[in-house]
């Protein structure tokens, strides 16, 4: 078994129905922020720490997230012969490999899909919806946590108690700085019934233990096979943390969170910035 994290799985084989009609042609995962589609964000900041091989869990009818990472050597030529940097192009990923979800049956099957890919190590496991920017990104923070305690480790953070039936949350144990023990978990739990307000993000490092569990397809909470439920058993047998990340977030799910998301990337950019903050002060 690797100790170290070198894949990670990202689940983009979702309709995306809540960005319709945009994502009726174009996957959600394409859809911009600023001038770069939303899974490259996901894929630099898998890259930034240290990931060497993506594992797209997609839908045949997604091709257009795998050929946007493909060299275009047409393209290339035509910006050298004008005068233009490559720059603005993403590099070629010669290890993205792609895993088939055939059927929406939840983020645990997806996970489960990639099993033969991940093979007989832990690994990473990013939700390109959840937007994150953090210096370093939040998977690098969670890498050199995990580089520490090992195990399982779970990105979390504090949300509000009337939100708590959207999110998995954690029964917390004892906290050391950002790390929090995980003594269990709940699937989208009542306010009433939430035993924290840390709920999970986008952001997991999992032992390939979860895979075994998620063989069982157990469905849950809602009809589908929830990847918390799997996860929940794991607690006692390994190590298994929280770290509440640096970093601002974003919930690209819906059209608010893309506008969001876009308002906030663009205040980030040098180029685009002053031009927004005139419209603003406008508006």
């Amino acid at each position: 078994m690797a100790n170290r994290v070198r894949k990670a799985v990202f689940p983009v084989a979702g309709l995306g129905t809540r960005l319709l009609p945009a994502t009726k042609t174009i996957p959600k995962e394409m859809v911009t922020i600023v001038d770069r589609p939303l899974i490259q964000y996901a894929v630099d900041e898998a890259r930034e720490a240290g990931i060497e091989q993506m594992i797209f869990v997609s839908h045949p009818d997604k091709s257009a997230l795998v050929n946007y990472f493909k060299r275009a050597p047409a393209l290339e030529k035509t910006l050298v012969e004008r005068g233009k940097s490559l720059d603005v192009l993403t590099g070629s990923y010669e290890d993205l490999l792609v895993a088939e979800q055939l059927e929406p049956l939840g983020l645990g099957h997806a996970v489960w899909c990639a099993r033969d890919l991940v093979g007989d190590e832990p690994f990473a496991v990013l939700l390109p919806d959840d937007l994150m920017h953090g210096t370093p990104g939040a998977l690098k923070q969670m890498v050199d946590a995990w580089e520490k305690v090992g195990g399982n480790l779970v990105a979390t953070e504090e949300v509000p108690l009337e939100k708590t039936k959207s999110y998995g949350i954690i029964a917390p144990g004892e906290t050391n700085g950002a790390l929090t023990e995980v003594m269990g978990l709940v699937e989208k739990p009542a306010p009433a019934d939430a035993p924290s307000r840390l709920g999970i993000i986008g952001r997991y490092i999992l032992q390939p233990d979860v895979m075994r569990v998620l063989d069982a397809q157990e469905a849950g909470a809602g009809g589908e096979i929830q990847l918390t439920d799997a996860m929940a058993k794991l607690i006692g047998r390994q190590p298994f943390h929280a770290l509440t990340v640096n970093a601002e977030r974003y919930d690209c799910g819906d059209a608010a969170g893309f506008v969001l998301a876009n308002l906030a990337m663009a205040m980030k950019r040098d180029d685009v910035a002053p031009k927004l903050r005139d419209f603003i002060a406008d508006l």
